[in-house]
């Protein structure tokens, strides 16, 4: 049975509230999982919105070696190269080119955009710096994951 990634601030599918989107406090929403194989080692997470009027998709949050052991991320991860929680976990760089989650703020009139939240077990510590983006942070982690859990939520301006 694959992993399951969930939040307190949002069901499956269901709006991301104001307070995690560029249009609130910004914050990264709580998120917790369950199900990681046993070998598990350590985690990455990927949060990107593939509805950007953009060639790729818009990526918006890079956390990588958060603690296996750990089982969530409480709310409002610092936007810092190497945050105080989760312990131990190091942030890249999302498409503004800033360190750390910045929420949801698609184009006004737009329509809908989806937000994937990508949890990622792997077998292997990452050996990566701070301020990776996400195609380095993807090709580091080849041959290493060893399971996926996905959490999609939505959000949209008028």
């Amino acid at each position: 049975m694959p992993p399951v990634l969930k939040s307190t601030a949002f069901e499956p599918g269901a709006v991301i509230p104001r307070r995690h989107t560029g249009d609130g406090e910004d914050l990264s929403p709580p998120l917790a999982w369950s199900g990681l194989p046993p070998d598990t080692r350590e985690l990455a997470l990927i949060v990107d919105d593939p509805d950007a009027p953009s060639p790729q998709p818009w990526v918006h949050w890079v956390i990588f070696k958060i603690p296996a052991a750990d089982s969530a991320i409480a709310e409002g991860v610092p936007p810092k190269p190497a945050p105080s929680f989760p312990s131990g976990a190091i942030q890249g760089k999302n498409s503004w080119g800033t360190i750390g989650y910045r929420g949801p703020a698609p184009p006004k009139g737009h329509g809908v955009h989806r937000y994937h939240f990508r949890l990622f077990a792997l077998d292997a510590p990452l050996s990566v710096a701070a301020g990776i983006d996400k195609p380095g942070l993807l090709k580091a982690m080849q041959g290493h994951v060893l399971a996926e859990a996905e959490l999609v939520g939505i959000y949209q301006r008028g």
